[in-house]
């Protein structure tokens, strides 16, 4: 975007993105004492709130989500658990931002962030400029679905769907259908689809590790602190699932009993009729189904040069190594409920003593913002 002529909206911090680590932080920003009049503003580029919630499957019911956390100040109470969780979290999410007056703008599509003047960070968006002090960067990994590429892909003759895009077991009835991948989304694909699909292979680069009985703060603790460990040396954040294991529940359990969740080892080519190993052995298939995970979307920092050449962003808690204005919640470590729960807070707490010690007379009327409602 060429911002010559453009009129700039001037805020303190400039919040991107309205799941929960995006909501976690504003209601923090205003317990400090920020107005989102001016203080700050919440620039979303979802339809309606909800954040990635919104575009679950149908068949992922409240009762089936795990660790799902409230956001702070406001419980979530009285939920029906065979409601789909993408209406009860929405509904959610949109009493909450009322109830605290967070004003989200949407749909807003950001597109840039860099340097601008002063010291300030300007943030180009679809909805026009903003001139920020400080920025918290909560885009979470929705909108980045990662699809694997094998040789042979392009050959396949049946489907190929993400779990981005996955549309519910009654899609996949009398097919035989290949999953691909070892995560939590994986299993729940694998256990709803064996249930109308005429036969289900489940596929993983490295055996899947079952977590029984209880996991108490001590072993979570020592999960996040690997995940930690990764982004603060500039590597991609990998999920705290893939370093927690998969919970055994009750219906894990039935399903492991029943042989929907023994897993073969990762092929090595794709062929029109499905998937092949090198030692011969094939599996025939309508759909092969990608539960291969998402990365985070950063792409939109890329001016302010953040990536380390590992690839991932540095970051020191929640503030990029770089860059002390910037902030990412949600990524990470922080990639989780509770923890982008912590996460906001923690940011919010490091940006007011930024904002404080980095204090500016106020803007001359000429300059004010042209960003509107």
């Amino acid at each position: 975007m060429n911002n010559i002529g453009v009129r700039v909206a001037d805020v303190d911090v400039v919040v991107i993105g309205a799941g929960q680590a995006g909501l976690s932080s504003a209601y923090h920003l205003r317990r400090a004492g920020l107005d989102p009049d001016g203080g700050f503003v919440v620039l979303d580029h979802a339809p309606r709130a909800g954040g990635a919630w919104q575009f679950r499957w149908p068949s992922l019911t409240y009762g089936k989500v795990h660790g799902m956390h409230a956001l702070p100040g406001m419980e979530l109470t009285g939920t029906d658990p065979s409601r789909p969780s993408s209406e009860v979290i929405g509904e959610y999410f949109e009493r909450y931002e009322q109830a605290f007056g967070l004003r989200v703008r949407r749909p807003v599509d950001v597109s840039a962030v860099r340097e601008g003047e002063s010291g300030r960070l300007l943030v180009e968006t679809s909805q026009g400029v903003w001139s920020a002090r400080a920025l918290i960067n909560a885009t979470g990994t929705w909108d980045r679905p990662f699809w694997p590429r094998y040789p042979g892909q392009e050959t396949f003759r049946g489907r190929q769907l993400h779990t981005a895009n996955y549309p519910g077991p009654r899609e996949f009835a009398g097919q035989r259908v290949i999953v691909v991948g070892g995560g939590t989304s994986g299993v729940q694909h694998l256990m709803e689809v064996a249930g109308t699909a005429a036969a289900t292979t489940w596929v993983t680069r490295r055996a899947p590790l079952f977590r029984e009985g209880p996991f108490g703060e001590d072993q979570g603790r020592a999960a996040v602190a690997l995940v930690d460990e990764r982004v603060r040396r500039g590597l991609p954040p990998q999920s705290v699932v893939s370093v927690t294991g998969l919970p055994v529940t009750v219906a894990v359990a039935r399903a492991r009993a029943d042989g929907i969740l023994d897993r073969l080892p990762m092929f090595d080519r794709i062929i029109p009729e499905g998937v092949a190993w090198d030692d011969g052995r094939t599996v025939e298939a309508d759909v092969i189904l990608w539960a291969t995970g998402f990365r985070p979307v950063i792409d939109h920092l890329a001016p302010l040069k953040l990536r380390e050449p590992g690839g991932g962003i540095r970051v020191d808690g929640t503030r990029a190594w770089h860059d002390e204005r910037v902030h990412l919640v949600g990524y990470g470590p922080s990639a989780s409920t509770v923890g982008a729960n912590r996460a906001g807070r923690a940011a919010v707490r490091v940006i007011t003593r930024l904002l404080e010690r980095r204090a500016e007379p106020a803007a001359a009327p000429s300059v004010v913002a042209a960003v509107s409602d």
